[in-house]
């Protein structure tokens, strides 16, 4: 097994991306064995499997630093930063906790499990970074349920302020908890029909620079996506088209159900 040999990002910069690919299905069978005895997020963190991948793949955590939002799409995360253990064996559920924890790991800025808060916590490292005269990628994961509220939008209005490095990672499954309604999601609707090339583009009308990844779960795209950005010198958005509970069918089928739940039979 892949997993079992991932002790930190390190480890998945030596694999191949078909290997990668092996390696977010044993992602996925360890999450689901895990969930069906000790519950938690299924669905987002299924969904994020890929894009965790390439994220440590691409960039150099910890010194590049990602910040979740919510931080309930963590769980891949944690398992490539030095936890895999809490994922892999049963004594070792309880380890860690069900989002981001800067007591657990150095990959971990924040204690977050609050919606809409990753793009203005990243702002805030963004803007530390350039005082200090630093050079390292800020990068934000927000999911389209959390991007309509206040503080994201907040945030998303000031990074183009910033005139430096900001990458905000859009994981867009059409999803919040439950379906999405509002304005907003007609304009990311458009976005995907359009494989991003509508002329009405919300981040763009923003002053963000942007591009769209319709493949959102394959990790080649996803790595080719993020090398593009990496190092960028003014804030951009990486729009990602993902599935959420992507590779197990009840989830696929039935998003908000399967959002968060208790042990279950598989």
């Amino acid at each position: 097994m892949y997993i079992e040999n991932i002790n930190g990002p390190q480890d998945v910069k030596k694999l191949t991306v078909d290997e990668m690919g092996t390696l977010a299905d044993e992602m996925r069978h360890a999450l689901l064995i895990r969930a069906s005895k000790h519950g938690g997020h299924f669905g987002p963190n299924f969904g994020m499997v890929e894009a965790t991948i390439a994220l440590h793949y691409v960039f150099e955590s910890p010194k590049d630093k990602i910040v979740y939002d919510v931080s309930h799409q963590s769980y891949p995360h944690k398992m490539l930063t030095g936890r895999k253990d809490a994922y892999l064996y049963e004594e070792h559920y309880d380890d860690v906790s069900g989002y981001s924890n800067p007591n657990e790991s150095v990959h971990d800025h924040f204690t977050v499990g609050h919606t809409s808060t990753s793009v203005s916590l990243a702002c805030g490292l963004a803007k530390a970074r350039d005082l200090k005269g630093e050079e390292e990628n800020v990068i934000a994961v927000i999911g389209d349920g959390s991007l309509s509220g206040g503080e994201a939008l907040e945030g998303l209005e000031y990074a183009v302020e910033l005139d430096g490095n900001l990458i905000i990672i859009v994981n867009d499954n059409d999803m919040s908890i439950a379906e999405n309604h509002g304005g907003l999601y007609g304009n990311l609707k458009l976005l995907r029909e359009t494989n991003g090339q509508a002329e009405c583009n919300l981040f763009k009308a923003m002053g963000l620079d942007y591009i769209y990844v319709d493949h959102g779960n394959a990790v080649g795209d996803l790595i080719e996506a993020f090398q593009s950005v990496k190092d960028s010198k003014k804030p951009v958005v990486v729009h990602i088209n993902t599935l959420k509970g992507k590779g197990y069918a009840p989830a696929e089928q039935n998003k908000e159900v399967w959002h968060y739940n208790g042990p279950f039979h598989i």
